[in-house]
């Protein structure tokens, strides 16, 4: 999975107001002058942010920048899953990231599709060819899972479904990624799985985020930002240094490029991406 040149994306969510809107304009200009090899704009459980999803990449796309809306399949129907395949298409999207999703609150029941391969399938007999299609891989397991047998088999079958290549969540456990990549090849996978990054800047938010997703924190690390406080530069400036050593060693060990968790935000990105290259 060794490549001569790392491909970097990087990840946003819609905003939902104006302001928001503004300040992701300035923040995605700043992160264009990386040269990224793609964005990808997040969607919410149920389509709840279809609309924002739309319009962000079509805003991104206008800029001459290349863009990956997510497409969430739980809470909607073959008809509804239809009708956005072929708007993405009418507006030239030619990327995708397909994933189940989260059961929205309010929602009774999942939808038509079940699992994120029963999606990539139904694109693929739905477009043929005309999406590139990113899926999940959790290397640290999915919270849901059964077990990591159980997770590693449910993702062999997003990728044989026709998925072009994978983006982790993300982890601060170069091993898991490592091991998870061999498992996967052992399947027989041979898409790119690119790792997932998410830089540290706030310890509050990181512990909440990764107590959602299963994402692990290294007790070390943990304890290390705990006794930081409030004093954000100094949990800055470590997770800066942390970060940076993980996705070194991720590069370093063939990684097929890096998948920037921008949270809206350029310096962050912009700080890690200059130390890689």
């Amino acid at each position: 999975m060794q490549m001569e040149t790392p491909n970097f994306s990087i990840e946003f969510f819609p905003p939902k107001t104006a302001e928001g809107a503004e300040k992701l304009r300035v923040t995605r200009a700043k992160l264009s002058e990386l040269h990224p090899k793609y964005f990808s704009v997040t969607f919410g459980a149920g389509g709840t942010t279809q609309t924002g999803t739309l319009d962000t990449v079509r805003e991104i796309m206008a800029a001459g920048e290349d863009a990956a809306p997510h497409l969430s399949c739980i809470g909607g129907t073959r008809e509804s899953i239809r009708a956005i395949l072929n708007e993405y298409k009418s507006h030239g999207i030619k990327r995708l990231v397909a994933l189940r999703g989260d059961l929205p609150s309010g929602y009774g029941a999942a939808g038509e599709f079940r699992y994120a391969n029963e999606l990539v399938e139904f694109i693929r007999a739905e477009t043929g060819d005309w999406f590139h299609i990113e899926v999940a891989a959790y290397p640290e397991v999915h919270p849901q899972a059964r077990s990591p047998q159980h997770d590693l088999e449910a993702f062999v079958r997003k990728v044989n479904a026709g998925a072009n290549a994978a983006i982790t969540q993300y982890f601060y456990n170069a091993d898991a990624y490592f091991n998870f990549v061999d498992q996967a090849t052992k399947a027989g996978v041979t898409v790119p799985i690119v790792p997932g990054i998410m830089p540290i800047t706030n310890y509050t938010q990181l512990m909440r985020f990764s107590d959602m997703c299963g994402a692990e924190i290294p007790r070390w690390v943990r304890l290390k930002l705990a006794s930081f406080g409030d004093d954000t530069a100094s949990i800055k400036a470590f997770g800066l240094d942390v970060v940076t050593d993980l996705a070194k060693r991720l590069l370093a060990g063939g990684a097929p490029g890096i998948h920037f968790y921008s949270m809206n935000q350029a310096a962050p990105t912009t700080a890690l991406w200059q130390r890689l290259v």
